[in-house]
């Protein structure tokens, strides 16, 4: 369970192998639990894949990296997976693309009154979460 990268390798020149990332965390911001509540809501295309690969359409990739930089940062190449993406292995597909992990919204009450803060607390617990 985690978010592989392609690497080089050295005993095998020519061919690639996958690296494991480490998980990130860092203090969440409004600006990104807005985003996740928005996604929860409304996803447009961030969840949209190929269905031959199952990989992110170009769409979702825009639409990804749209929402994170309006959140705020800065970034060349946003993804959004779902936890059962991450939980499967996702292979990242390009250098610069950085994983974003859209917590699952049934960990949240029907009439939620924190929903920002719960967005928040979910972002903390969950891998490479926004």
């Amino acid at each position: 369970m985690a978010i592989h990268k392609k690497v080089p390798d050295p005993a095998h020149p020519g061919e690639e192998k996958h690296l494991v990332l480490p998980a990130f965390s860092f203090l969440p911001t409004d600006a990104l639990a807005q985003l996740v509540v928005d996604a929860w809501a409304n996803p447009g295309h961030l969840l949209d894949r190929d269905p031959h690969s199952k990989l992110p359409t170009k769409g979702a990739v825009q639409e990804a990296t749209k929402r994170v930089n309006a959140a705020g940062f800065d970034l060349t190449r946003a993804v959004v997976i779902t936890e059962q993406e991450h939980d499967s292995d996702y292979i990242m597909q390009s250098d610069d693309e950085i994983v974003f992990v859209l917590p699952n919204q049934n960990r949240i009450k029907a009439s939620p009154k924190n929903l920002l803060d719960t967005a928040k607390l979910l972002m903390g617990c969950t891998p490479n979460g926004i």
